[in-house]
């Protein structure tokens, strides 16, 4: 068995489902390594730190009732209104916040609740007074009904060039319709100083988004694509609204495995040194051979084990043999995400083990460890199962490690926010964490309050028999192979549209590659992560409906219609004036205002399939609302519409950018 503790299951890549057995290790797979990493570490020696260990520090630190209790602030602190310059809703809750103070000024922190309209009344909603009334209910008040309330916070609102009209429905439903003539002079700011401007501000500086980690010595699969997506996509949001992102990619790079796999290499190849990468070859054969003999040989198996030791005593041969086969994984794995357009930086088990003992023995101070069944356990509330950070061979697990790069992220790396993007089943193992972390004081009790930790899951990616997706062979499907698919098959539907006699070979490649990974990408990120969904290449990369395909084919005719006008679209921007006169005009451009709201609830919800479902409204509002119903080249508004493509077209750019997919411009 490769799990630590008593695991009854295979070793897991964190983008791998989960297996467990109560009673035991919950099969979280973790890790990374220190040797050669993309962020420029050095190797380490066990049990020693390559930088200085402060146990001192860590205890101090870790017997304070909460570590960070400057940092600590609700979730409801906001960035000033100067900052949201897009953001419809922020400004909208300041001008009602007001109207609130002064209506119910004896009522505490009335937060206002906004909301886009459904209906016909307007384009934004106030539901506060409804519970408003209710608080102030028999208190002398001069309100007899919501409706009432509703009607003093209408008259309360201040001035402001934002709101056009407002009105008051039902129960004190505050109604207001956006000036047409504010939206104008808002996109037209944005098309001159940029789409950052639009950016949302978060309540966070720094974020750490732990996603991917796949096993060193084991290929990617699509067990590791909804990881390696959606953490990119939530780490691109993050980094779009200004927040400084840690991409970690915790690999597991320190298990049990690596003496049955050096051993091997020893075995086979006395003169592994000098044959290297070409002695282990297919590394997923070369495991799947090691691993048999491992399972069918009682020496080799002890050879293995005591390999193992050595390496951890950090005997220069075996560590030489680890720091060899990590690389040729970190080859592997870099061929996936050069495809992806994926940043990430190593930093897994390897580099957090030497801290293990320190941030053990903190916790032990504290009070929290325990022994039982010969094992060091935290038991942590409402859960019947306690977390084994110390085996009872005295060995480490997962959640020593964890428990060790959640301090490491708080203290060392003073993250605000970490985000960890694993299979749903894996959920149990982080709350677990998250509460030992809370009665060590590392994390804020309240969940309104900063720093903390989430656990973002997903479900699993299914093959068209409704059972996980696999090959033929029932082997699982290898992600550079379904990647590489992809672009085969979007390549071969460009051809057939005769673009091969059209455009040059470069243009042909990089439309392909661009669709291909793109509809892969959207594929996953469109549904609601937590649920399952069917892989189907007809489906993922037809060009109607919400896909991929078809948002980029609409951008692509969006940037023809500008080219087509002969216009120069830069000096339009500074010249041209964007007007709302129709309806199908005002309706895009109040969607293209609410693309920054939208990314704020992405980010502090953590769904990316926000994006995409306000990315593919927007195509068709641009389309049937708009294009469909006003004439562009050659009209009267001819000026004011390109400006309009245009702003379509950058929102649409962004929207791609943060779902991690590569615009086309013709096709």
């Amino acid at each position: 068995m490769e799990g630590g503790g008593n695991c009854t299951g295979r070793r897991l890549g964190r983008g791998e489902v989960h297996r467990h057995q109560e009673g035991g290790c919950l099969g979280l797979r973790v890790g990374e390594d220190l040797v050669g990493g993309s962020g420029g570490l050095s190797p380490i020696s066990m049990g020693k730190s390559s930088t200085s260990w402060k146990e001192n520090d860590l205890l101090k630190a870790s017997s304070r009732k909460l570590i960070f209790a400057a940092n600590t602030y609700s979730v409801s602190t906001m960035a000033t209104d100067e900052e949201n310059v897009g953001n419809v809703k922020r400004k909208l809750g300041k001008l009602f916040e007001q109207s609130l103070r002064t209506v119910a000024s004896d009522v505490p922190d009335v937060e206002p609740s906004i909301v886009p309209c459904t209906a016909k009344f307007g384009d934004y909603q106030c539901n506060n007074a409804m519970r408003l009334f209710s608080q102030i209910k028999g208190k002398g008040t001069e309100f007899n009904n919501p409706n009432a309330v509703g009607q003093a916070i209408m008259k309360n609102l201040p001035q402001s060039e934002i709101i056009e009209s407002s009105s008051v429905a039902g129960p004190g439903f505050v109604n207001v319709v956006i000036s047409k003539n504010w939206i104008s002079k808002t996109i037209q700011a944005m098309l001159i100083n940029g789409i950052e401007k639009w950016a949302p501000r978060l309540a966070v500086k720094r974020a750490v988004v732990d996603f991917s980690s796949p096993n060193i010595a084991k290929e990617m699969h699509v067990g590791h694509l909804r990881s390696t997506i959606i953490g990119d996509a939530l780490a691109r949001m993050f980094e779009f609204s200004n927040v400084d992102v840690l991409r970690r990619n915790h690999v597991g790079d320190w298990g049990t495995q690596f003496g049955m796999l050096i051993e091997y290499l020893f075995e086979n190849y006395p003169n592994w040194e000098d044959v290297g990468e070409t002695a282990i070859g297919d590394l997923q054969a070369f495991y799947k051979a090691s691993k048999q003999r491992f399972d069918s040989d009682a020496a080799f198996k002890e050879r293995a084990q005591q390999a193992v030791v050595r390496l951890q005593g950090g005997e220069s041969k075996y560590r030489k043999a680890w720091s060899q086969i990590c690389e040729i994984s970190r080859k592997e794995f870099d061929r996936v995400y050069q495809r992806l357009g994926v940043q990430l930086e190593e930093k897994g088990e390897s580099f957090y083990n030497p801290h293990i003992p320190g941030v053990i023995k903190a916790l032990t101070d504290l009070g929290l460890v325990e022994e039982s069944k010969g094992a060091r356990v935290i038991f942590v509330e409402k859960v019947n199962i306690p977390l084994i950070v110390v085996k009872s061979d005295g060995g480490y697990n997962y959640a020593s490690t964890d428990l060790t790069a959640l301090w490491y992220r708080l203290n060392e790396e003073k993250a605000e926010w970490i985000i960890y993007v694993t299979d749903v089943g894996q959920q149990q193992h982080f709350e677990m964490v998250f509460k030992a972390a809370k009665r060590a004081g590392w994390l804020p009790a309240s969940e309104n309050a900063y720093p903390k930790a989430s656990h973002v899951g997903f479900g699993l990616v299914l093959g068209e028999d409704g059972k996980r997706f696999r090959t033929r062979s029932t082997e699982v499907v290898r992600l550079v192979d379904l990647l590489d698919e992809a672009k085969a098959r979007s390549k071969a539907a460009l051809i057939e549209r005769g673009k091969a006699e059209q455009w040059t070979e470069q243009e042909l490649e990089q439309t392909a590659e661009a669709v291909g990974y793109g509809a892969v990408k959207y594929a996953d990120l469109k549904n609601n992560r937590l649920t399952n969904y069917t892989f189907d290449f007809d489906q993922m990369l037809n060009d109607k409906g919400n896909t991929a395909v078809y948002l980029l084919y609409a951008h692509a005719r969006i940037c023809s219609i500008i080219r087509k006008s002969g216009k120069d679209i830069e000096e339009l921007k500074k010249t041209g004036t964007v007007v709302l006169d129709h309806e199908g005009e005002r309706e895009l451009g109040l969607h293209l205002l609410q693309f920054s709201e939208v990314v704020e609830e992405a980010c502090n919800n953590l769904l990316p399939n926000v994006v995409c479902e306000y990315l593919y409204n927007l195509s068709e509002i641009f389309t049937k609302k708009f294009y469909s119903n006003c004439q562009v080249v050659g009209s009267k508004e001819e000026t004011s519409r390109l400006l309009l493509c245009e702003a379509t077209a950058i929102v649409m750019r962004k929207c791609f950018y943060l779902l991690g997919i590569v615009p086309v411009y013709k096709i």
